[in-house]
């Protein structure tokens, strides 16, 4: 591989993990599968890129984050005040940010920002990594901040054993409500910045997002194993980022683009495994020190 694709796929990685660290709040932290973020990382592209051709590209990545922050709170009255299942409210939010995408764009399934200012365009291409990993990092040291608050603890709590939670006079809705939130506002930002490295937004670019962030999630617990959350975090990072570089690797060995989708939940599939393998192995061996 060439210097330029590395670059390239440690950009996307980084990127990838702006998205898993996202993803890492709804499914780690609160314990919920929000299917909402394969809608909200196309809404954070969609405003981004609307935004951007308007000349204010920063405004853009911070209207990507409202814009997700609100989709999770739509999805989060789903789940607390109405009662509908997680997996379903996360299913229809999804499907109506399809429509909400769509009328962002103009009615158009995808959307040019060639020529348009963004963040990255009086950069060179060195600076644009920088600037990508420095916006991860500092992402990624909030996040580790916020969550070691009281209200930081409170949220892991809920999603650790809401009952005992709500014994302790936590309102868990309101958890709900912030732990969603600033998921899929992670998830927009995400898409924010793919769009503008890209220069473009696309409406179907979300399809298979929450598949990229657990396969990055389940890839980096696979290979560091810890209940320190600055270590999960740190993990999760590598996971993005090595899980870009396994694409990147599959597409130069020729792995057909179309294909990658299914490579995706293959690694998934296979970094779930590792520990049920391990764990099988061990009994295979303590049944034959025990017959010998």
């Amino acid at each position: 591989m060439s210097l330029y694709i590395i670059q390239g796929a440690f950009d996307l990685g980084c990127m990838f993990g702006i998205l898993s660290l996202g993803v890492f709040i709804s499914f780690k932290v609160l314990n919920i599968p929000d299917m909402t973020v394969d809608g909200s990382f196309t809404l954070g592209a969609a405003i981004s890129g609307v935004v951007s051709l308007m000349g204010m590209p920063i405004l853009g990545i911070f209207g990507a984050f409202i814009g997700g922050c609100i989709a999770g709170l739509l999805c989060a009255f789903l789940q607390t005040k109405l009662k509908i299942q997680p997996i379903l409210s996360g299913i229809l939010m999804m499907i109506s940010l399809y429509s909400i995408n769509l009328r962002i764009l103009g009615n158009s399934p995808s959307l040019s920002l060639f020529g348009a200012e963004t963040i990255f365009s009086s950069l060179d291409r060195n600076m644009q990594s920088l600037l990508i990993l420095i916006i991860l990092l500092v992402i990624a040291l909030f996040l580790y901040l916020f969550l070691n608050t009281q209200l930081g603890l409170s949220l892991r709590a809920c999603g650790d054993n809401e009952v005992m939670v709500r014994a302790s006079s936590i309102n868990t809705d309101v958890m709900k409500f912030i732990g969603l939130a600033c998921a899929n506002g992670l998830v927009s930002t995400a898409g924010a910045l793919m769009a503008q490295y890209q220069v473009f937004a696309d409406s179907s670019s979300g399809t298979g997002t929450l598949i990229i962030a657990l396969a990055s999630i389940i890839i980096g617990e696979t290979l560091i194993r810890s209940f320190n959350l600055k270590i999960q975090l740190i993990s999760v990072i590598i996971g993005a980022i090595l899980y870009r570089f396994i694409l990147t690797m599959a597409l130069q060995f020729g792995v057909n683009p179309t294909d990658l989708k299914l490579l995706s939940a293959l690694l998934v599939i296979a970094a779930i495994s590792v520990p049920v393998l391990q764990e099988m192995r061990q009994r295979h061996k303590k049944r034959g020190a025990h017959r010998a």
